[in-house]
């Protein structure tokens, strides 16, 4: 019998008996799922989509409750002046303000004083036409988003690397027939739990897992062989790894002489990483790095997936790239259930960074610097080149940097109260502004500093594009009515350029926005021009790259060869650099966040769902007994965790599964309890990407 969640029926459904199909709200699996309307009001069940056949976790299967919520914003609100609260307002007086204040900023300061930050959850729809709003109605290079925190790293190094970036370059079911699967800093079983059934169908098939992550995890459990390293280390093991496979005689020449270049260099560094060097480094034994080497010499296919635990480092681009050098040795990508991947973390974090929300980017994955991209995306949009706005900056330096010299800022889609690095420091950026629009589907923590916030549909009540960590591009159809009044995305975004002098260019239907997406991506590395929403629906998701109006696209890239000029794949080497902000005397411990499995992202949703908020209802401080004990501090007591950037306050939660140098924190709270409120803002200075992972700190017990 099928399981089911029900909630009060917020809206009329479309009449349909079999439902609405659509996808979950939340990860980069993009479950599939069944909405419809019965007696007792919104039923959600799982629906047999590739990558969850049917199943959903607690996070999907909860997702109807927020449709409903008193909690959720019906109407736009504004204040006078900073020193009032919020109150409502008409959609023509929210929506005037925010233009009037936008126009008079630049008016005063240049284009570049109003800046737009994205997040990775908007549609691909949505995406695309907030790019487009920011380079067209706006003329600002102010421009990114969230996604620059969860996987910038990665698909730097992939481009570099492989020429183009997409999360997985093959489908999740190759993960099933792969002979040996390494997770290098990712906690599936908790972030994206319904990808265990993959590594479940892994085992019961005779593969093995192996597990790098200075936390034994709940993945962990599932696999044959746990490497805890020290944090921030990943470069030294990924070629300390190389050396054991150079020196076991386990490279493909063969591959790496036709399918590569830059291999002399990258070994020449990988020999000065012998197992008694890499162990002093690590923490990894000798004889672990022997264990290793051993998994892969029994694989003949391996497939190596990396997280944000080797990602948010400042040297993350730099592991990715190491551990990249690692399987290309050993010639186990470009070929059947063999492949390097990134686990894409938020909903649309792959879409979302293809189409414009990126400060660098054009839709189509196209360079904003490179003169024909520039000329292609300008045609479709009916401007000159020369009027496009040049590169702007990252995400970090967009919400803390004061000389960036931003005046106003439109947020959607995103909390950065909470999310950002370092997070006081966005905080007090953003009460600096002299204007500030949210447009969100509660009060978070950010839309509470906002001098407007608009009201906008969430996941169930719009139909539009998502795309998901495989590069499956999925249709997320509309399944019931918004709250009378409350706007969509692209009609808030609609409503704004028109208002800035743009009647033409922004539609409010979701396929037309689509449609002409797929004109500017066309030829660009991510092209979508093949795909409308018919097939999309026949064919339970198109993959990326596709411009033919046939098949299902790419599912696996690189096989024939790479997507550089040559079609060779790129040694890249690297060096294994310290972290900005190490441990010392003074801050002993490696502070490190994460997710947990009944929470998502900020919080902003979660928390409001009553049974994810009984599960996990407060913020803590994971610390191992042995480190406990030498403190003096017990199971449930608060501590202070203190680091160079300020400290928090959470109750201790003592364990054995950590490394006694490291602390865990996770990051889904606000106020008192942020996580991030002591977290680093040093970033990778190649990507942006900020060192989550990686932040000194000391613990103190705190004592009434």
């Amino acid at each position: 019998m099928r399981r089911v969640r029900t909630y009060p029926a917020p809206a009329a459904l479309t009449a349909d008996p079999q439902g609405v199909a659509t996808h979950c709200p939340y990860c980069a699996l993009q479950c599939g799922m069944w909405i419809r309307s019965t007696e007792h009001g919104v039923e959600i069940s799982g629906r047999d989509f590739p990558t969850n056949r049917g199943q959903l976790c607690r996070k999907g299967w909860t997702a109807g409750e927020l449709l409903d919520s008193a909690e959720r914003l019906r109407i736009p609100l504004v204040r006078d002046s900073r020193e009032e609260a919020l109150r409502p307002a008409t959609w023509d007086d929210a929506l005037d303000r925010i233009a009037d204040a936008f126009t008079g900023l630049q008016r005063a300061y240049g284009n570049d004083a109003v800046a737009i930050f994205g997040g990775g959850g908007l549609t691909n729809e949505t995406a695309y036409l907030l790019g487009k709003f920011a380079r067209v109605a706006l003329k600002t290079r102010m421009i990114d988003y969230n996604g620059r925190f969860c996987m910038s790293a990665a698909a730097t190094a992939m481009r570099k690397a492989f020429g183009l970036d997409r999360g997985l370059p093959f489908p999740l079911d190759d993960i099933a027939g792969t002979d040996l699967l390494i997770l290098a800093g990712v906690n599936t079983a908790e972030t994206m739990p319904v990808l265990v059934r993959h590594l479940d169908e892994l085992r019961a098939s005779g593969g093995r897992i192996v597990v790098i992550d200075p936390r034994r995890t709940p993945t962990a459990a599932l696999a044959d062989v746990v490497v805890q390293p020290v944090p921030g280390t990943d470069v030294a093991l990924a070629y300390g790894l190389l050396f054991g496979a150079i020196r076991a005689g386990l490279t493909d020449g063969e591959f790496i002489a036709e399918r590569t270049v830059g291999f002399a260099d990258v070994r020449a560094t990988a020999m000065g990483y012998w197992p008694e060097r890499v162990e002093l480094l690590t923490g990894v034994s000798v004889a672990q790095l022997d264990e290793l080497i051993h998994e892969l010499a029994l694989a003949r296919t391996t497939i190596l997936l990396t997280g944000r635990g080797v990602e948010q480092q400042v040297h993350g681009s730099a592991a990715v790239l190491a551990y990249i050098n690692l399987m290309l040795a050993l010639g186990r990508i470009g070929r059947p259930y063999c492949g390097y991947g990134s686990v894409t973390g938020q909903g649309n974090g792959q879409g979302g960074r293809e189409h414009g929300q990126k400060a660098d980017q054009l839709p189509g994955y196209r360079r904003i610097d490179d003169p024909e991209a520039r000329a292609h995306v300008a045609q479709v949009w009916g401007i000159a080149p020369g009027d496009l706005p040049g590169p702007g900056v990252d995400a970090v330096t967009l919400l803390t940097d004061p000389d960036t010299d931003v005046h106003g800022m439109l947020v959607i889609g995103s909390n950065p109260v909470v999310s950002a690095p370092n997070a006081q420091l966005a905080e007090k950026r953003l009460r600096s502004l002299d204007f500030l629009a949210v447009v969100d589907i509660v009060l978070s923590e950010t839309a509470e500093l906002a001098d407007v916030v608009l009201p906008t549909t969430q996941w169930a009540e719009e139909t539009g594009t998502m795309t998901n960590l495989e590069g499956r591009v999925l249709l997320r159809q509309k399944a019931l009515d918004p709250p009378a009044g409350v706007l969509t995305d692209i009609e808030i975004l609609h409503q704004l350029a028109r208002r800035l002098g743009h009647a033409s260019g922004f539609p409010t239907d979701s396929r037309q926005v689509f449609d002409e997406l797929r004109q500017a991506s066309r030829g660009g590395v991510a092209d979508y021009s093949g795909i409308d929403y018919e097939r999309i629906a026949a064919e339970n998701g198109i993959f990326w790259p596709c411009s033919e109006p046939a098949g299902i696209g790419s599912p696996r890239l690189f096989l024939a060869g790479f997507a550089t000029p040559d079609g060779r794949a790129r040694f890249v080497d690297v060096a294994a650099d310290l972290d900005a902000d190490c441990p010392d005397a003074a801050f002993p411990f490696y502070l490190t966040t994460g997710r947990l499995m009944d929470h998502y992202q900020s919080g902003a949703q979660t928390r409001r769902i009553a049974s994810l908020r009984r599960a996990s209802p407060e913020p803590f401080a994971e610390v191992h007994t042995a480190t406990a004990r030498s403190l003096g501090i017990s199971d449930g007591e608060r501590v202070r965790i203190v680091t160079r950037q300020g400290s928090v306050i959470l109750p201790a939660r003592l364990t054995t599964t950590i490394r006694e140098d490291t602390i865990f924190v996770p990051f889904h709270w606000g106020g008192s309890g942020r996580a991030n409120t002591v977290t680093t803002n040093a970033v990778d200075s190649t990507c942006g990407m900020p060192a989550f992972k990686l932040t000194a700190a000391r613990v103190e017990a705190v004592r009434e």
